[in-house]
């Protein structure tokens, strides 16, 4: 026996699924985006819908819902970078999505250090425990979003994060996540669970 199911058509003016499918499409990891426009001035703003799209080459991508100061930036200059979003840093993510007027460096005001990158000209968040730095692949135009996919140039990661110099540690990345409405999660347990390597193993 099943529980009723209420049934949602998102055709349904009513029916608001941009905020149903923020409840249901969870925990989502946060990138927090740095980019400068073509005068070199800062901009950082955490997106939500984000996530990797290839690994040969390395892809990522991010959704911007609106054509934001990141996406304008980006137009312009072709790079930006993602910023892991630790436990320790949450408060600032959160403030960092205030509606700060165009042209305003949201690190500076919040007082949030940022330090050079190592192969593009945006900056990336000093405090953060790991960074992607990506160069403009294309932008794909879905509904009222941007879809940014970048080619990663550079992967940095804490030394003090790596398991053997190369794994990094989910335990020192400590990453939150947005859920639904003004819902966040804090890093989740970890288990491990081995792969089947054929049918068999599971029948």
């Amino acid at each position: 026996m099943t529980d009723d199911r209420t049934v949602f058509d998102p055709s349904d003016e009513d029916v608001n699924a941009y905020k149903l499918l923020n409840s249901l499409v969870v925990p989502r990891p946060i990138a927090w985006v740095t980019t400068v426009d073509e005068q070199g001035r800062g901009n950082l703003a955490p997106h939500s819908f984000f996530t990797v799209a290839s690994g040969r080459p390395p892809v990522v991508l991010f959704s911007s819902l609106g054509h934001k100061d990141t996406v304008t930036n980006i137009e312009q200059t072709g790079e930006f970078v993602v910023s892991v979003t630790s436990e320790e840093l949450f408060e600032q993510v959160n403030a960092s999505s205030a509606p700060f007027e165009h042209g305003d460096d949201e690190a500076r005001a919040l007082g949030i250090a940022t330090e050079l990158s190592a192969t593009v000209r945006p900056e990336r968040v000093a405090a953060s425990p790991a960074s992607i730095e990506c160069r403009l692949e294309r932008i794909v135009e879905v509904g009222h979003a941007f879809v940014v996919f970048g080619l990663v140039t550079a992967i940095t990661v804490r030394t003090s994060a790596l398991e053997d110099g190369v794994h990094p540690m989910f335990e020192h990345l400590r990453p939150v996540s947005r859920l639904g409405r003004d819902e966040w999660g804090r890093p989740p347990e970890v288990f491990r669970l081995t792969r089947p390597e054929k049918p068999e193993d599971v029948l």
